[in-house]
């Protein structure tokens, strides 16, 4: 999965799709996980990464990103939404 190249986000968690004009918000913790997958970290990486900063254990935040990318798959923010 990747982020579509035109989404902008912003540091405080706002993004804007130029494409549909639509623009939604995310907390910290979102920001952090599109970041990283703009940066093309691996969901290992991502799940390490979050395991070492914050209070969660593997088998929940695992759900939680799978559920974040499904959403932001959804709102057709990743390039693999392209028909």
């Amino acid at each position: 999965m990747s982020i579509n190249k035109n989404i902008a986000i912003s540091d405080s968690g706002f993004l804007f799709n130029p494409s549909s004009g639509e623009s939604f918000s995310v907390n910290q913790t979102g920001t952090e996980i599109l970041n990283m997958i703009k940066e093309g970290k691996s969901d290992n990486e991502i799940c390490e990464y979050f395991l070492s900063k914050y209070d969660t254990n593997a088998n929940t935040f695992d759900k939680d990103l799978q559920d974040f990318k499904e959403m932001i798959s959804q709102y057709q923010l990743t390039d693999n939404d392209k028909a």
